[in-house]
């Protein structure tokens, strides 16, 4: 067996079940559960224990102002570093107006008022597109504590500062922060402010080869200042859009941009329709509310739209004692995205997602690996499946002789392989041809990127 390649997996498996902060860039509303969660309730038994003292904490005796507040966290907001940045920075009169309406923060049972207006920190303002932006540094308290925020204020293009209202905020301490908009209906538009001085590329749209791999736009890079602002055409679909951000050799920010998106009334265009999933059924039988569900949530995940995807269904059975199913979606334009996931309509579970090259897609035999039921925990449970026509299957585990694979009525097996190691499922035919060989993929370390941008993800390298 290849010991090196089994400790690297071995290794970088613990390494993900060290408990750090999630990752903060997945969108605005992730990213301020997390502003409040992992940095405010730290400090809460000891602000309450002062609150003790003279009913400061919960508002009923207001703090005055020349009281020390205990800082939540110590940081650098590197954002506020320099001038304002954006085509209103230079408008004193519309940024004071702006200071001036600045809110207190509403959280679910607290309310963070502005520590001091003229501590606010103006970090940008511009009109980008029909949008007018202003994203500002505020200093807030909540009785003992203080805390600051990175907050944008929006409106349409000239609104007066009495006009913009809060859109999202941040923690103080992020380095780089993006502001996105995208509509079916009308343009849309991307803000990503970073330190000055580091580089700013952005790629927009991807798509998925026959060969199977994703294909991602070619980067436009805007150099040295640290800001891109676009506007965006409409498009029918919240674009996929990878955003690199790097001062000299270092990458501080690589990942999306937490797209708001917003699309006409005509309907979902990522919903499964029922005669496509019918189709797809064919004379199987299977509860076919819970599979539309499914396939509509897997399209979404592969950020495809409805129209034009093919969907056919490889395997229908039960796993963990629940309904399961495999299928697979062709997008046009090539790639074949095969999908598995049990339980019901309601509470499910997706247990693999792999991108394929078209060639020989449907004569491979396809395998995943499952998490214990209702946790993360990796198991060494493994699901076989194998195409149609195959007469056997057999799975090779690391260099160890490859061992056949008995199936049940359904056409699949439970079987056994350790978490981190490397195995391979083949299908034969009835005259002894091997159909298709296919890795059973890794578990995956991290969900949020596109099926087949990652290795976990995509047969081969």
């Amino acid at each position: 067996m290849n010991t090196e390649h089994v400790l690297k997996d071995a290794l970088a498996a613990e390494a993900e079940l060290v408990d750090v902060p999630e990752d903060p860039w997945s969108g605005f509303r992730r990213r301020e559960r997390h502003h409040r969660v992992k940095r405010r309730s730290g400090m809460a038994a000891v602000a309450l224990a002062l609150a003790a003292a003279g009913g400061v904490q919960g508002g009923l005796v207001p703090l005055p102002g020349w009281a020390p507040g205990i800082a939540v966290a110590g940081f650098n907001p590197v954002l506020a570093e320099g001038a304002t940045r954006g085509s209103l920075a230079g408008d004193e009169a519309f940024l004071e107006g702006v200071r001036a309406r600045i809110q207190d923060v509403e959280d679910p049972g607290e309310t963070w008022r502005v520590a001091d207006r003229g501590a606010i920190r103006f970090v940008y303002a511009a009109d980008v597109g029909d949008q007018r932006l202003v994203l500002a540094l505020v200093p807030l308290r909540y009785g003992f504590l203080q805390d600051r925020a990175l907050i944008w204020y929006v409106g349409d293009a000239g609104a007066p500062p009495a006009a913009l209202v809060e859109s999202g905020r941040v923690d103080g301490g992020e380095t780089v922060v993006t502001y996105a908009v995208a509509r079916s209906d009308g343009p849309g538009v991307l803000v990503v402010v970073a330190p000055t001085g580091s580089e700013v590329a952005v790629s927009t749209g991807f798509r998925y080869t026959p060969e199977g791999s994703v294909e991602h736009e070619p980067a436009t890079v805007e150099p040295g200042d640290g800001l891109a602002e676009r506007t965006l055409p409409p498009v029918p679909l919240s674009p996929e859009m990878t955003i690199t951000v790097t001062a000299g050799p270092d990458t501080l920010y690589r990942g999306g941009a937490g797209f708001g998106w917003s699309g006409s009334s005509g309907g979902d265009p990522q919903e499964a329709s029922e005669a496509t999933v019918a189709a797809a059924l064919g004379a199987r039988t299977f509860d076919r509310a819970t599979l539309r569900q499914w396939v509509s949530g897997a399209i979404r995940d592969a950020r495809l739209s409805a129209a034009g995807t093919k969907v056919a269904v490889r395997w229908t059975g039960v796993v963990d004692g629940q309904p399961a199913a495999l299928f697979t979606l062709r997008p046009r334009g090539g790639g074949v995205l095969a999908y598995a996931y049990h339980g019901t309509a309601d509470s499910y579970r997706q247990d693999l997602r792999l991108l394929l090259p078209v060639r020989g897609a449907d004569t491979r035999p396809i395998a995943w690996r499952l998490r214990a039921e209702g946790r993360d925990d990796r198991t060494d449970q493994v699901v076989v499946t194998g195409p149609a026509g195959a007469a056997r299957l057999t799975l090779q585990v690391g260099e160890a002789a490859p061992t056949s694979v008995a199936v049940d009525e359904s056409g699949a097996a439970t079987t056994s392989v350790p978490p981190f190691a490397p195995a391979l499922v083949t299908a034969y035919g009835a005259d002894g041809s091997v159909l298709g060989s296919t890795p059973v993929p890794p578990f995956e370390t991290d969900s949020g990127g596109l099926p087949g941008d990652g290795p976990e993800t995509r047969v081969g390298g």
